[in-house]
């Protein structure tokens, strides 16, 4: 230790006369002179801290000189303000910016209870500033521009969250405590803290949006569990029957807006519209039955993914119902879709077979010690081709379940389950109570009789027309019956639809109105519909629909199916006769 010291002492004494010269190219002349002449000063007096010319001044000089003006400035961006406008991308409009107000008084306020969630206090930091338009659309300033990289963060989001995170988890407990579904809980707490309830949500949109992954890992969960031969099994009533579901609803409401002196455009959207039944929701209540791999089930989740894939082409469709664009048109769009989709699946089956299983041993070896890495990039994985599916037109939903069955074929599918579960658990209450958000419980109390009046008729017609495609198929009636009533409600999906045709002005506003709180009233009595499955089954039983002794079972603690392959099932039904 005693040599090594004079050789530091020499390279400190090196590196700090390095750091003078450097300095020293630094100043100019004049900046040379004067630190001259306030060393000669400092020999009879010492500077005062505030005098210029000190040794920090010099440092502050030489800073300013090294990064400059034009290393403050970003470089222009092709989405600016001027270009936009320049390239008549953007039209001018007058908005108000609205800052938060900070109290200069200390006037006493009357207690309010929404004001407990209002983060605009004096002491906290500022909040992101938002802009109003003409039409009451408020916008969040997304990418807030300043002088000097800072970190931004987005207090009213963060706040959100929170409120919805734990009215769900209050709803969750109190219906499960009553021994009623939580996901009832979850769509209820939704209702009372969104625009429709006590409004506690001020970012609706950016907590949509978080929201969605719980859609994309409750169908990345799927597919994990999902076997391909058992999709084998049922892959004629799933593609075949689920299409055939989707034209049966567009062409019957068709033809009734026609006879009612309607457009049948809007007949044809409705259909579409109505066909639509919830993935998430149908989902949760399978896995909380225990009924994934039942028959019924995976009749049910096959034909769930059927309108998923066919999103896609609705929306291809529906230019072509308002006019805006020709019936070839439509069809060649329609044509790009059905190729992009072919072409998607393709490349997906061979990297399935491929790539994906060295990538997956990749990352067990590289987590030996923790599965924080392997967690990491399974989430990436199924967020990726979640990304590229969306990019392709297709949907985030096909994406995420095609990723998890493209892991389902290899052996660290259950591996993976296991790491994904806790996320989709937590995303999936997450979704379920931003759907609640859209549901406004003054409309539709105030509208409850014509509503429920709807929700019937449509659970009515949508369990005739699916029980009797799936009947077609050579199920029998109890599981036809079944996938019929699971299938009953309408989906998140059609929130979607109708928004995209409202703004191609194919739906006027009281249908608009009319169809909105039908499918939010759906939602909410979907829960009620399952509840009433084992009764239904139970009377069927009694009226000899179906015999008693069948080989399906409907409790509370799911239902067991025989799950032969489509030949051994046909083979039965053969030698039925023979056995009496």
């Amino acid at each position: 230790m005693l040599r090594r010291e004079p050789f530091l002492c020499k390279l400190i004494f090196f590196l700090f006369c390095f750091a003078s010269l450097s300095l020293a190219d630094e100043l100019t002349d004049s900046d040379r002179l004067e630190f001259t002449a306030n060393a000669s000063i400092s020999n009879t007096s010492l500077p005062k801290p505030n005098e210029g010319g000190s040794f920090a001044d010099m440092i502050d000089k030489a800073l300013e000189k090294e990064f400059t003006e034009n290393d403050q400035n970003e470089a222009t961006d092709a989405g600016s303000f001027n270009n936009s406008v320049a390239e008549q991308q953007a039209v001018l409009e007058t908005v108000a910016r609205v800052k938060s107000k900070k109290n200069d008084t200390k006037e006493e306020k009357s207690f309010k209870f929404h004001d407990v969630f209002n983060l605009d206090n004096e002491n906290g930091p500022e909040d992101t500033p938002t802009l109003i338009d003409r039409k009451d659309n408020v916008f969040i300033i997304s990418n807030f521009k300043s002088k000097y990289p800072v970190l931004q963060l987005d207090l009213r989001l963060i706040s959100d969250l929170v409120v919805v995170i734990v009215s769900a988890t209050c709803g969750g407990i109190a219906f499960a405590c009553a021994g009623q579904p939580v996901i009832t809980g979850y769509l209820l707490a939704g209702s009372i803290i969104g625009p429709g309830g006590f409004n506690f949500v001020s970012e609706m949109v950016q907590v949509e949006t978080v929201a969605q992954f719980g859609v994309i890992f409750l169908l990345f969960a799927l597919g994990l569990e999902f076997s391909t031969t058992k999709l084998r099994v049922v892959r004629a009533v799933a593609v075949v029957g689920g299409l055939l579901e989707i034209v049966l609803f567009m062409f019957l409401c068709g033809i009734t807006a026609m006879l009612c002196g309607g457009k049948s455009s809007e007949g044809v959207f409705v259909g579409a519209f109505l066909s639509m039944s919830s993935t998430a929701v149908v989902l949760k209540f399978l896995m909380e039955k225990n009924s994934i791999n039942s028959l019924h089930g995976q009749v049910t989740i096959g034909t769930l993914i059927l309108q998923d894939c066919a999103v896609g082409l609705l929306f291809a469709l529906l230019p072509v119902l308002c006019g805006t664009s020709g019936v070839l048109q439509g069809l060649m769009s329609m044509t790009k879709v059905l190729v992009l989709l072919i072409a998607f699946l393709a490349v997906l089956s061979i990297l399935s077979r491929t790539w994906v299983p060295w990538f997956l041993k990749l990352m067990m070896s590289l987590s030996s010690q923790t599965n924080e890495l392997y967690q990491l990039a399974s989430v990436a994985f199924c967020l990726l081709v979640a990304w590229s599916s969306d990019k392709l037109g297709l949907s985030l939903e096909l994406g995420s379940f095609a990723a998890g069955v493209m892991i389902s074929t290899t052996d660290l599918a259950q591996h993976t389950l296991e790491q994904i579960e806790p996320i989709r658990n937590f995303f999936a209450a997450l979704f379920l109570a931003s759907i609640g958000m859209l549901i406004h419980v003054h409309f539709l109390w105030s509208h409850v009789d014509i509503l429920l009046a709807s929700v019937i008729l449509v659970i009515i017609i949508k369990t005739a027309i699916i029980t009797t495609v799936v009947r077609g198929f050579g199920y029998n009636n109890k599981t036809a019956l079944l996938v019929g009533m699971s299938l009953a409600q309408i989906g998140e999906f059609a929130f979607v639809l109708l928004s995209r045709a409202s703004n191609l002005h194919l739906v006027e506003g009281k249908l608009y109105l009319l169809l909105l709180g039908t499918t939010a009233l759906s939602l909410v009595t979907t829960t009620l519909l399952f509840k009433l499955i084992p009764a239904v089954m139970h009377l069927g039983v009694l009226l000899r629909w179906f015999p008693p002794d069948s080989a399906v079972e409907v409790g509370s603690k799911g239902d067991n199916f025989r799950s032969d392959s489509g030949k051994q099932r046909i083979s039965v039904l053969v030698e039925g006769p023979h056995d009496s």
